[in-house]
């Protein structure tokens, strides 16, 4: 199989490539999941966060923000002697934040999907690009986007880090045209 060049023989990026990378999310938990990592991932490489992956499902309730949004500073500190996640003290803490915040976008418009896709139209963006290099680290949608999660509050939501949730989530399909996913994903688009 064709890939991105990006995506390594790690068999963690693999699989994520293959499986999750570029496909339309439409499930609020799993929004939750990425906007979780991709915070995270800010100032690491992906594969560091893909290792440990399974020990932010395991302290982060399975991605359900209701859980998280509970958690006080006593959790936070337990959290932080957690080495199954980034023990950086303002990551997870806006962990925690950006779950409380999730659930106020989800009462105003009924759900994070309906929300976030509004900042595409509804339906992903296709790029074509032939090159790693000609995909751009923001857009003027995930400009957007990040001003206004920051608005209402939620935290390591850069420009950078929210356009990464989007091509992530499939909002954008960013695989490169030779890329045998950038076809797969765009017959998984459907409108919301």
């Amino acid at each position: 199989m064709t890939r991105c060049p990006w995506s390594t023989n790690d068999p963690l990026y693999v699989q994520y490539h293959d499986c999750e990378w570029g496909v339309p999310v439409y499930d609020d938990r799993m929004h939750f999941e990425f906007l979780t990592l991709e915070s995270a991932q800010a100032g690491l490489s992906w594969i560091t966060i893909l290792r440990r992956r399974e020990g932010y499902r395991r302290a982060f309730a399975n991605f359900d923000p209701q859980v998280v949004a509970l958690y006080d500073q006593a959790k936070v500190e337990e959290l932080l002697q957690d080495e199954g996640i980034i023990r950086n003290r303002q990551k997870v803490e806006a962990a925690v934040n950006n779950a409380r915040r999730f659930l106020e976008v989800q009462q105003e418009f009924g759900s994070f999907t309906k929300y976030i896709w509004s900042f595409v139209g509804g339906k992903p963006i296709v790029n074509h690009f032939t090159e790693l290099g000609q995909l751009p680290a923001q857009t003027p949608e995930s400009v957007l986007l990040s001003k206004d999660l920051k608005k209402r509050g939620f935290k390591f939501v850069g420009p950078t880090t929210v356009y990464a949730h989007m091509q992530a989530a499939g909002l954008v399909n960013d695989h490169l045209v030779s890329c045998e996913r950038h076809r797969e994903v765009q017959e998984l688009i459907c409108d919301l």
